[in-house]
């Protein structure tokens, strides 16, 4: 099974059309990666997809950095059970 890390590249990578070779854990979804207000909410239904899980909209929107969202969705994951790889 792919680490959160590995996972949320690749769920990035496939919805900001960028190679997930290019993602590092340091870049802003906006700034770095060009993420636009509808990619942000269509990432965190597909990040909900791809865990398994239910996050809160608001919590989710407010992070920044694709690191900071691995931190987020391992955390949730943990809260709502959900066995992932760290």
């Amino acid at each position: 099974m792919a680490t959160v890390e590995e996972r949320v590249k690749e769920v990035t990578a496939h919805v900001l059309k960028v190679s997930p070779d290019e993602i590092k854990m340091e870049d802003s979804f906006t700034e770095d990666l060009g993420a636009e207000s509808v990619q942000s909410i269509e990432l965190v239904a597909m990040f909900e997809e791809e865990f398994g899980i239910e996050m809160d909209e608001d919590a989710a929107l407010a992070v920044q950095t694709v690191g900071d969202a691995v931190e987020f969705i391992a955390k949730v994951c943990r809260e709502q059970g959900v066995d992932v790889e760290q």
